[in-house]
């Protein structure tokens, strides 16, 4: 396994989820690695300002089913304590878009790492099916 680590023993390809038949990440668990101070809302703010940038091949909104499916599956309390609407998954070409976007200190760093660790996922799909 890759020991690509942002903090203590938190690994990226932990934070890759297949849904829609595409890797993605969650708009939460991108707020914490580029450390936004407003959570997921600087996410969507900056994806506001920028929407254009974001088509639906870029991110997309999770269904209820998409989520609890999520949950389920990973035995994890993934938007157990979100009040608010459906999280937000983006792609590959998103997490690039967002870094492009967004201004935190860490976002080129992250990138890269985000971006090296996808790779790794996709590699090892490759290499099981």
């Amino acid at each position: 396994m890759n020991e690509i680590t942002v903090k203590k023993d938190e690994q990226i390809e932990n934070l890759i989820y297949e849904i829609r038949g595409v890797q993605v990440m969650l708009d939460s668990d991108l707020a914490k690695l580029y450390e936004c101070a407003n959570g997921t809302k600087s996410i969507n703010l900056a994806v506001k300002r920028h929407i254009k940038r974001f088509p639906e091949r870029f991110m997309f909104q999770l269904t209820a089913e998409e989520l609890n499916n999520l949950r389920f599956q990973f035995e994890t309390a993934i938007g157990n304590n979100m009040s608010r609407s459906l999280p937000f998954a983006f792609t590959e070409q998103g997490v690039a878009m967002l870094a492009t976007v967004l201004r935190t200190p860490v976002a080129e760093e992250i990138s890269i790492k985000i971006m090296d660790a996808l790779l790794l996922c996709e590699n090892l799909y490759l290499q099981i099916y």
